[in-house]
């Protein structure tokens, strides 16, 4: 499995924004579903956002109406803009996706990015 690449983390000051990106052949054509998931430093990973084969998105309660997660299929990649960002959304940022094999969803081999850091200062 070729591991997924993710870009556009950074620092920003509060209320700014950032778009993180998350692509590999074949990322979203081979996937039945798509993740960003976070860990700040101390805690443990949390989930982010999902997208789904049917375009269906879920947000945390903490991210919801600030992030957008979408995919572009044909540049194989998976995205999460951030808008109105917090300090507490400090926090190590890795893309996930659960792959078809033999046209099932296979849930139990989700694969995980190298994860990027986003900083929000105050």
């Amino acid at each position: 499995q070729v591991q997924q690449v993710e870009s556009g983390g950074g620092s920003v000051q509060a209320g700014g924004s950032l778009r993180l990106s998350c692509t590999a052949p074949r990322f979203t054509s081979a996937s039945c579903g798509m993740y960003w998931y976070r860990q700040a430093a101390g805690k443990q990973r949390e989930w982010v956002s999902s997208s789904t084969t049917n375009d269906s998105t879920t947000y945390a309660d903490s991210v919801k109406g600030r992030f957008t997660i979408s995919k572009d299929n044909p540049q194989n990649t998976l995205y999460l803009q951030m808008s109105r960002l917090k300090p507490e959304d400090t926090a190590m940022y890795y893309c996930a996706a659960d792959p078809y094999v033999q046209g099932h969803c296979r849930v139990d081999l989700r694969y995980w990015g190298q994860g990027i850091q986003v900083t929000v200062s105050s």
